[in-house]
């Protein structure tokens, strides 16, 4: 067996069909190498109790613990029998309960001062905290089962026990002996450090750190292999993007200098205010790169508010200036169309119309030559692509971007059709990088007769060892410094459950907002109409699993119930992603023109959406939305002269995880705080995403917030190795491993413009 197979070999030949089967559903671990990968989550020591004061709610844990009492409990006029076992650490206790036939067993078993392991949810019960019919291993040689318990014991060499990631159907203990049946495997890993930089560096071999994460005799053996594996996983990664990233500068691409006299100049010259110090200077990186014969490839990432798509237009104009065209990919229809609107209106209103004229116009400096964008002066269209246009209007769109015509073109995933044709693409701008995944981004590019300069923006402020991991093959630009006369939002969460006379409230609140002259957004998770009956059904067996009550409030059902009840005699309107197109269209534009009180919507607002007039924000089921996506819907007020509001509304327990994340967003406005709650509270994994990055999630020991340092020395040491070779050629064994992590479809990530 070579060096490579050992750790491609499936699990079905080494545990046997159900454990492997278990382990590829539930865990996603399918070969020896994805079980030698997936590392221990924590330790315990034997001798000393695991804390039971900190248990995370609705969360499947594994506590080593001791028995303190046990007891028979009838009900249903003794009818029914209930076991409680409450389990100590000397600090806080635990309540264990198992009903019916499941009594008998831990009753003989779990007996005053036993010791074991025991793996379930944690739920809440009459103000206590549980484990409903856990599952468990005792871990003392004095039980029923003498034999079975010491060789329980004996399978965890040394002192500590490794508890790892579980699910329901396999516990930690039975991982544990499945890594057992692999570890010798250890032997054959193929080490991705280059032998200089491990021996200056003084790592443990490969092999040495997977025995040791997985069978650790001392703490210092847990550090030394972490140490090692993150260094593993940070420095392949950043070889990966450091190549795409010496791929992208041996490109060719047309500079694309602001000319002037064009109509970037007559744009900023009608501005109605000044462009504040961050536009200023982010502008000049854009430029400075634009002005380069390979292809800009920058993320511009900003605060809520802080006006990206600005400095994306200014940039936008200072290509049509110098010949080429300009495309912006929007992840929706709704924010598609408000682009187009906003572009064209800060164009038209602000500049004089010459946004829409076709001629150069009077006070632009003179026509230019050749076609429209082709030249210093001239107006050009700014047009709007979307899937669902109807045929003449799409057609015109067409034409008018394969002749040059247009300029400036917005657009959904239509854009990447291949009837959509350029006559020069000079730049693409992607708007809300995470809703596009990098082959799209690459189809969109490769219409260029050369690469065309790339500018991603995010309204999602990210931590700079995000942004070196999941941008890494890009640039950075921070906008973070809002315009001026921006107003503060004030954030509260709102208990329905606990104190429903708050939600009342805060209904009267937005009643108050629209008889000041403002208008008010309420979102919800879901539309709730008939094609959304399945979903329905379907969360609301998730909902009744999880011991919920119920499926996420919906668009239609609460938008019914406001113009009914306590805002009934106000303007209500829906907004949802299943509308058809012209009626999205028309309820933005009415609401935009003051034309609607109150827009009961899903997140189709999230991002994008400029309403100055928007004061106030209700958000059902607040709770069910992501950090960084409240804090994008938040965003969507507070936008003109007069504060904003926002109510978070939940029925979530009050010490539950997600009432803490809600509070947490109640309690700032910087994003760039949020963005580190957010990541802390996901599994780096998610955070890393195909999506994004391009890699499959690899990411098991090393953390993007806590292991900066190691991320930063990683990418010096990656950017030294792809300069001296690129191609790796000198290093197989980091080819093997850079090999195995990207996704058989993603094998050109590396190589494309």
């Amino acid at each position: 067996m070579d060096r490579v197979s050992a750790f491609d070999e499936p699990l079905k030949k080494l545990l046997g069909g159900a454990t492997a089967k278990v382990m590829a559903e539930h865990l996603d671990l399918h070969t020896v190498g994805d079980l030698l990968h997936h590392y221990p989550r924590r330790y315990e020591e034997r001798g000393r109790l695991t804390a039971l004061t900190d248990l995370p709610l609705d969360e499947h844990v594994t506590v080593v613990a001791q028995v303190a009492d046990a007891r028979v409990m009838a009900f249903n006029n003794g009818r029914g029998k209930r076991l409680e076992v409450t389990l100590t650490d000397g600090h806080g206790r635990l309540q264990l309960v198992f009903f019916g036939h499941g009594v008998h067993k831990p009753h003989k078993e779990l007996l005053p001062g036993r010791r074991a392991m025991f793996a379930g949810k944690v739920s809440v019960f009459n103000r206590k905290m549980q484990l409903a019919h856990p599952t468990y291993q005792l871990l003392d040689a004095e039980s029923a089962d003498g034999a079975e318990a010491t060789e329980a014991v004996d399978a965890f060499a040394g002192k500590l026990l490794p508890i790892y990631p579980a699910c329901k159907q396999l516990d930690s203990w039975r991982i544990a002996k499945a890594v057992d049946a692999v570890l010798p495997s250890a032997q054959e890993a193929v080490d991705p450090l280059p032998p200089a930089l491990r021996e200056g560096r003084g790592f443990t071999a490969l092999p040495e750190a997977l025995l040791k994460i997985h069978r650790p005799q001392t703490k210092a053996d847990v550090a030394a292999a972490r140490d090692r594996l993150k260094w593993d996983e940070a420095f392949v990664l950043q070889v990966a993007l450091a190549r795409r990233r010496y791929a992208d500068t041996q490109l060719p691409a047309v500079a694309r200098r602001p000319v002037p006299g064009g109509m970037l100049d007559a744009f900023d010259a009608k501005l109605p205010f000044t462009l504040t110090d961050g536009q200023l200077k982010v502008s000049k990186e854009i430029f400075d790169d634009l002005a380069t014969e390979h292809p800009m490839h920058r993320l511009l990432q900003g605060e809520v508010g802080s006006g990206k798509t600005l400095v994306a237009l200014r940039a936008m104009l200072a290509v049509v200036d110098a010949g080429g065209q300009a495309a912006m990919l929007a992840p929706t229809e709704v924010l598609a169309q408000q682009h187009h609107r906003s572009i064209t209106e800060m164009m038209g209103e602000l500049a004089g119309n010459w946004g829409l004229w076709r001629e150069a116009p009077p006070d632009a400096g003179g026509a230019g030559d050749g076609p429209a964008p082709g030249g210093a002066g001239q107006g050009t269209k700014v047009v709007v692509l979307t899937g669902s246009m109807g045929m003449p209007a799409r057609r015109q769109a067409l034409l008018d971007l394969v002749t040059g015509e247009a300029g400036i073109v917005i657009g959904t995933h239509a854009l990447i059709e291949d009837k959509v044709q350029f006559h020069e693409l000079g730049m693409v701008v992607v708007d809300e990088q995470h809703r596009f995944g990098v082959e799209q981004r690459d189809a969109l590019r490769s219409k260029g007769k050369q690469p065309p300069h790339l500018l991603v923006m995010t309204a999602t402020p990210i931590p700079r060892t995000v942004a070196m991991t999941v941008f890494g093959d890009l640039e950075t630009s921070v906008l973070d410094q809002l315009p001026a006369g921006r107003s503060p939002i004030a954030s509260h969460v709102v208990p329905a459950k606990d104190k429903p006379h708050f939600l009342s409230r805060a209904w009267e609140r937005v009643r108050e907002e629209v008889e000041n002259g403002h208008q008010a957004y309420v979102v919800c998770p879901r539309i709730g109409d008939d094609e959304d009956e399945a979903a329905k059904k379907k969360g609301k067996k998730a909902a009744e699993e999880e011991g919920d009550k119920r499926p996420p409030l919906a668009v239609l059902e609460i938008a019914e119930q406001l113009a009914k009840g306590p805002l009934a005699g106000l303007r209500v309107e829906v907004l949802h992603g299943r509308m058809y197109p012209d009626d999205k269209d028309d309820v933005m534009r009415r609401f935009a023109a003051g034309e609607v009180d109150v827009l009961v919507a899903t997140t189709v607002i999230e991002v994008g959406v400029n309403v100055p007039n928007a004061t106030a924000m209700v958000i059902m089921d607040a709770d069910r939305f992501g950090v960084s996506q409240l804090h994008q819907l938040r965003g969507r007020v507070g936008r003109g002269s007069a504060p904003g509001l926002c109510l978070l509304v939940s029925e979530a327990h009050e010490a539950s995880p997600a009432r803490a994340r809600l509070s947490a967003v109640a309690a700032t406005l910087d994003g760039f705080e949020l963005s580190r709650i957010d990541l802390e509270e996901r599994r780096e994994g998610d955070v890393l995403g195909q999506a994004q990055s391009g890699v499959r999630s690899s990411l098991r020991v090393l953390s993007v917030i806590d292991d900066e340092e190691v991320i930063a020395a990683a990418r010096e040491e990656a950017v030294k190795v792809v300069a001296e070779d690129p191609d790796l050629e000198h290093l197989p064994e980091l080819r093997l491993v850079l090999d195995a992590l990207l996704d058989k479809d993603r094998e050109e990530y590396l190589d494309k413009g």
